[in-house]
Order: C-alpha cells, then sequence, then structure tokens
C-alpha cells in the first residue's frame, strides 16, 4: 500500500467519503437522489429552455453593461449531475467577476452519448455570446471534473468552428483521458468519490459508438490556438497524472496555461470542503485566471 497523507484541513472529509458513488447499479438511485435533492429553485437563478432545447441556469451580477461572461458545466462522469448542483459557485464566480454564469444542463450518457452533451454545451454557449449585456470578445468555459472534460472539448470544438472567440478555459480536476482506464496500479487508497471502477463505467458511456481520438480531449494531436489555460487538480486525484499532462502538451503547443496541485487533495474536496482554506485558495486562484482574461486589453 502506497503510503500518502491527505492535506490536513480535509483529513476529517476523507475519513467520511467512500472510494467510488456511480457503477451501472447505483446510478439510478443517484440520479433519483439528485432529483430530490435540487428540485426546489433558489432566488436570483433564472431557469431557462433554449430552442434547441438545453436548459441553462442563468446568475446575472450587478449592472447592466456588457460584460464578462462564463459557460459553466457541471461535473458527474459524464453520466449523473446536475447545474443546479454548482448553484452556490456559479452566483459566486458571477459575483467575484462581475460576469454572467450561464450553467448548462446537458444530457447525460449513457442514454445520450457523445456528441450529443458537446453539442448540447456548445448551444448554451452559442445563446450565451450573444446575450445583450454579455461582451463577446469575454467569455470563457470552465467546468469540474467531467465537466472540465466537456470544458476542454468545448474549447477545442469552438476552435474548430472558428465561431466564437473564447478568452479562456478553466478546467478543475478534469476528465480528459480515458486511457487512464487502462492503466494499472491506479487504484489508490486514497482516492476518494471517482476510482478506476467508476471511471471505465463513465467513459464507456460517455464515448458509446465514438472515436476517441476525436472525442476525447487528450487524444486530440493539435492543440494550438487554444485560449489561455487554467488547470487544478490533487495529488490524490485519480485525474492527476492525466491532467498534468495536458497542461505539458498545452504549453507545448504555445498555449498558456496555469497549473496547481494541491498536495494530499483527493477529487471533488472543494466542493466537500467549500469553507477550508486551500478550497478558498483553490476557487481564488480560478478568480485571478478569469480576471486576467477578462481584461479587455486581454481579450
Amino acid at each position: 500500500m502506497p503510503r500518502f497523507e491527505f492535506h490536513p484541513e480535509l483529513r476529517r472529509s476523507a475519513r467520511l467519503l467512500p472510494k467510488h458513488m456511480i457503477t451501472p447499479v447505483t446510478l439510478p438511485f443517484v440520479r433519483a437522489a439528485s432529483r430530490l435533492m435540487w428540485r426546489q429553485e433558489p432566488d436570483g437563478v433564472e431557469v431557462l429552455t433554449l430552442h434547441s432545447g438545453v436548459q441553462v441556469r442563468l446568475h446575472r451580477p450587478a449592472g447592466s453593461a456588457p460584460g464578462p461572461a462564463l459557460l459553466w458545466i457541471h461535473g458527474g462522469g459524464y453520466v449523473i449531475g446536475d447545474a443546479a448542483q454548482d448553484d452556490v459557485l456559479c452566483r459566486r464566480f458571477a459575483r467575484e467577476l462581475g460576469a454572467t454564469v450561464a450553467s448548462v444542463n446537458y444530457r447525460l450518457a449513457p442514454e445520450h452519448p457523445y456528441p450529443t452533451p458537446l453539442e448540447d454545451c456548445y448551444a448554451a454557449l452559442s445563446w450565451l455570446a450573444t446575450l445583450p449585456s454579455v461582451d463577446p470578445a469575454r467569455v470563457a468555459v470552465g467546468g469540474a471534473s467531467a465537466g472540465g472534460g466537456l470544458a476542454a472539448a468545448l474549447a477545442l470544438l469552438a476552435r474548430d468552428r472558428n465561431q466564437i472567440p473564447l478568452a479562456a478555459q478553466l478546467l478543475v480536476y478534469p476528465m480528459l483521458d480515458d486511457r487512464t482506464t487502462q492503466r494499472t496500479g491506479l487504484d489508490h487508497p486514497g482516492h476518494r468519490l471517482w476510482n478506476q471502477a467508476s471511471n471505465r463505467f463513465g467513459w464507456r458511456a460517455y464515448l458509446g459508438d465514438a472515436d476517441p481520438e476525436v472525442a476525447v480531449p487528450a487524444r486530440r494531436r493539435d492543440l494550438s490556438g487554444l485560449p489561455l489555460a487554467w488547470i487544478g487538480v490533487g495529488t490524490l486525484d485519480l485525474f492527476h497524472d492525466e491532467d498534468l499532462a495536458y497542461a505539458e502538451r498545452l504549453r507545448d503547443a504555445g498555449v498558456r496555461c496555469e497549473v496547481m496541485v494541491v498536495k494530499g487533495a483527493f477529487h471533488g474536496f472543494d466542493g466537500i470542503a467549500p469553507k477550508a482554506r486551500v478550497s478558498q485558495s483553490f476557487f481564488d486562484s480560478q478568480c485571478e485566471l478569469l480576471r486576467t482574461a477578462f481584461e479587455p486589453a486581454a481579450a
């Protein structure tokens, strides 16, 4: 068994968390619990259905002048989750950055494999960039876990279609590389919430019959021309190695990429312990990157 230590501020949470939650057996139960948990609408959130049928949750900042915007994509291994789970986080982004934040309820795998979730995100991005309150030159995409993987894929899609110029991509412990499922020796006792068994199920559900060379961000050969990036991950996260490898490839392709590695942090630590200083620092680093990207001169 490898020797490891959780971050001091995360030890108590780590003792209470499972190593994984999602399997083909648990999937319907987790989804049912999620629907119950997020059925109430908090004040200040606009729930909209676009012409494409995609639902978004809109968080507006104070003021009315055209300003920056962030499309946020929730996590859940491509198979669970709801945009409502990140309402508090999205309101924080809107307040801290003075940005319009839209969180997209993309359709989930395995019922809707690639490219449906990605196209749902693109539809939401296209809509967000045309809002009167949004400066189309200062639009970023971001997400956590599978949402981070979709954000990376969305940045690639926006580059390829050349319709929406992105200012930044915010990739929070992103799920980027299906080849991690083939690696051995990754069943670390420090992993929480997402392990190799869950990872195999998530990728299999999302990819379906798709060509992974096209569908998986880390498999894309050309990463040039992508926007400014931020990647954050803990040392006890299953995605640690693939995230740092992607950051290195971005830099090799001439893309500026800021990286934050949190020693002793497990997957999703900032959502589990949002008041911990380490989580606050993690969030502050994301905001710093976005402020840089949203400066009119930079955009």
